[in-house]
């Protein structure tokens, strides 16, 4: 049975895609709904070692708390770790297989998409819903080709996909009109909705 899924994108890196991610898994929980999160690769030296010596973000561990859950490495199955402007190191599934440039890093995306799927796979099979969390932008359409944690996830898992712009940063219409106008008319299809975050004051402001 697949179970239910969301992504949750951003018109930005810093829109707050990943306190938005806690927010609905800890609203999911609160109602007792077995909700775990996901983000298929994240790029991190802010990193955190699960009870068994694997490696994640730490926004995922957080996410794990605000679900009640330990955190594990099928959360975020790909960890890339800034060692320069051009070169990281890969953390796959907790334990570091390569350090890559960006061009090098071309050569491990099939297999690290495949890894990103299984992870998110198992979780949906263990839990009745996964909230899982995209990394910077959908929208960077130089990256779109082989993109495995935004859209790219989102076609390969069948998820809806809500998209997250902050007002804080004014031009939010624009960003999200933007960030939409920018996919292609398949993954346009996948947008659900979208969310105005760090708004604050009369709501009745946003009604027209």
């Amino acid at each position: 049975m697949t179970r239910g899924a969301l992504l949750v994108a951003g018109t930005t890196s810093d829109a707050g895609k990943s306190v938005v991610t806690a927010g609905i898994c800890r609203w999911l929980a609160r109602q007792g709904v077995k909700v775990a999160p996901f983000k298929a690769q994240n790029m991190s030296l802010n990193s955190f070692v699960t009870l068994d010596g694997a490696e994640i973000g730490r926004a995922q561990a957080m996410q794990a708390a605000a679900c009640g859950l330990e955190p594990t490495a099928d959360m975020n199955p790909i960890l890339l770790k800034p060692g320069s402007d051009r070169r990281s190191q890969v953390v796959v599934l907790g334990r570091p297989i390569a350090d890559v440039d960006a061009l090098e890093y071309r050569a491990h995306r099939d297999r690290l998409r495949e890894t990103a799927v299984a992870a998110l796979e198992r979780l949906r099979a263990a839990y009745d819903v996964v909230i899982c969390e995209g990394a910077g932008s959908p929208a960077e359409i130089n990256l779109r080709e082989g993109d495995i944690a935004n859209m790219g996830l989102a076609q390969a898992a069948r998820l809806p996909v809500i998209i997250v712009g902050d007002i804080d940063r004014g031009g939010v219409f624009a960003a999200l009109y933007g960030t939409l106008a920018l996919l292609d008319a398949a993954d346009q299809a996948l947008v659900a909705g979208f969310v105005i975050n760090k708004f604050r004051g009369a709501d009745e402001l946003l009604a027209p």
